[in-house]
Order: structure tokens, then sequence, then C-alpha cells
């Protein structure tokens, strides 16, 4: 899930084939973690049946969800608040799980999360993860900026506890006084993935912009980080904006290597100029398959469809993929 002006950092395949070959001199696969002492390992028992894996995002529904940090709401559609979102998940699409954006929620205070997780309760599903949209950058040059991001990691971390969610997806936000630094970002995702451990919350991070989070580079800050509480969440398209088709494969094979308990499927993905990207699906849950991956699917889809209509087709191909 991305601000389509995102679309603009990257486009030279020449950096994206160096950031792979990079990778693949570097890293040796899954390596095992050292836990540092009291902090133990995440131990969540998934669903086997196929539909009990799936989730629906919020994302793609953005143009209907209510809420002031919203800026993609379109007026001229009727309103919905996360509480109506959960019930539309089990209503219409028929599976248990939904993802909440950080941007789609109107309040963050204890009266509405407890309000959102008795409506989440009562529409029969469950939060599998939340993706949070990060200001600051990780690896900002200014202490003071990455220390807001940490802060703003944490918070939801908290947040997630109070849904009932195993999860948070934190984004690396771009900085414009650094280039993308692992070392750096590492360091101070490592205090993020700390203070999770002690919630029993997972943190993930997402091949999603195409410079800050490249999928080798999350992969490299992830290895960097080595924490039983920090994986990748790959995203079966976001790779593909880059127009390499060789790259995206290979940069989802590399983050479902680090990948435990979330997972974005789409199709498509929409760049600059209303330019749609597409992966082949089969291929896609073939390379998910391979890697033994057990966790969460959420549906999130991206395209010039109706959304209901994209969501639909994209559950009947997970099912299918899964089975």
């Amino acid at each position: 899930m991305k601000k389509i002006s995102r679309r603009g950092l990257l486009r030279a395949s020449a950096v994206l084939a160096g950031a792979a070959l990079g990778w693949k001199a570097n890293s040796s696969g899954l390596l095992p973690f050292a836990v540092p002492l009291g902090q133990g390992r995440p131990d969540l028992n998934f669903p086997v049946a196929a539909r009990d894996r799936l989730a629906v995002a919020s994302w793609p529904f953005r143009a209907e969800i209510e809420s002031a940090t919203n800026e993609y709401r379109d007026k001229k559609r009727s309103g919905m608040d996360l509480h109506d979102f959960a019930a539309k998940v089990k209503e219409r699409f028929g599976v248990p799980g939904v993802e909440p954006l950080s941007s789609h929620f109107p309040s963050t205070d204890e009266r509405y999360l407890k309000g959102f997780r008795e409506a989440i309760e009562k529409a029969g599903v469950h939060v599998v993860n939340i993706p949070v949209d990060n200001e600051h950058s990780y690896y900002d040059a200014a202490a003071g900026t990455r220390k807001k991001a940490v802060e703003n990691g944490k918070k939801w971390v908290d947040i997630a506890v109070a849904l009932g969610s195993p999860s948070v997806r934190t984004s690396i936000a771009p900085a414009d006084n650094s280039k993308p630094n692992a070392e750096v970002a590492a360091e101070s995702l490592r205090a993020v993935a700390d203070y999770a451990a002690e919630k029993n919350i997972l943190v993930n991070l997402e091949n999603d912009n195409l410079v800050s989070e490249n999928a080798f580079f999350v992969v490299n800050v992830i290895e960097k980080v080595n924490h039983p509480y920090l994986h990748a969440l790959p995203d079966f398209c976001n790779s593909m904006a880059s127009g390499d088709e060789k790259f995206n494969y290979e940069a989802v094979t590399a983050m479902f290597q680090h990948a435990y308990n979330i997972c974005h499927v789409k199709d498509s993905e929409v760049g600059e100029g209303g330019k749609v990207f597409r992966v082949d699906l089969k291929r896609t849950f073939a390379i998910l398959n391979a890697s033994h991956y057990k966790g969460y699917c959420s549906m999130e889809w991206e395209g010039p469809e109706d959304a209901t209509v994209g969501t639909t087709r994209l559950i009947a191909a997970s099912l299918e993929g899964l089975a």
C-alpha cells in the first residue's frame, strides 16, 4: 500500500539490480535468531484451512473510509468507519481477518480502540496485522527524527495489544538528508523490536517504497537486526512497479524467506500515469508455498476495477493457491 507519488522515487533498473546482487553476495538465507535474554520467540498457532488464513486490508477501500488522516477519501462515495469495514469483510467476503491501516483510524484514544475491538468481535473477525505508516525515517541523519520514528513504532505496538493484533507493519520512510542506510535503520528498528517482544507483538517490514523499502534493503535490515520479533511482509506486486519482472519475483522470494505471519496478496499495482503492473498469481503462490509460509494472506487489491470486485477475485485465487 503506497501513495502514488512514491512511484517517482526510483525507476533505474541498474540500482535495483545492484541491490539484488548485493543481497545475493551477502545473504546466506535465514539466519538463526540470536535471542536476547528473557525475550523468547513468537509462537503463533495459524489456522490450517485456506479460508481461515485470509484477511482483507482496508487500503483497497480508502475512498470510503472516514478518517481525518485518510487523504484518499472520496466524498462522492458513501462512507464507512472501520467498525463498518470489519462487518463488511465478514458479510461480503466471508473471511475472518481484517487489516486496518493506521491512517484509517479516526482516533487512537482508549475509548475508540475499546469500541473498535468490540465491533471486531461482534462482527466475528479478528485483526491479523496493522500496517503503520511513518512520517519520520528510521535511517534519518538526525537522531531526534529517528527517535520519533521509534516512538511511533512503539505507539502502534501498544495499539496492536489493545486490538488483539499479533503484529504491526512499520514503514521505513525516505529521508531527505540521507540515502537508505541499513546500519542506522537496524539500530532504530532493534529498539522497536525489543519493545514489541516485551508485548509479544511482531514487527514486519514490507517491500513497498522502491527506494527506502527496496526488498533487498529490507532483507539486509532484517538480517542485521537478527531479532525473533522482526520479520518481512512480502507484497506480491509492489516490486513489479520497478518495471523489472525478474527483480520482482526475486524480491518476493527473498522476502518470503524472512516472512512469518503476514503477506499482501495482489495481482496488480497502479503506477504513475495510471500504468498498471501485473503479476502471475500462480507463480507467486508457488514461491509462497515453496518457502513453507504458514501465516495469513491479506487481500490488498490495487487496480482499475471496483475494490469489491478485485478483492473477490483475489480471494478466489488465494483459495486455489493455498489449497
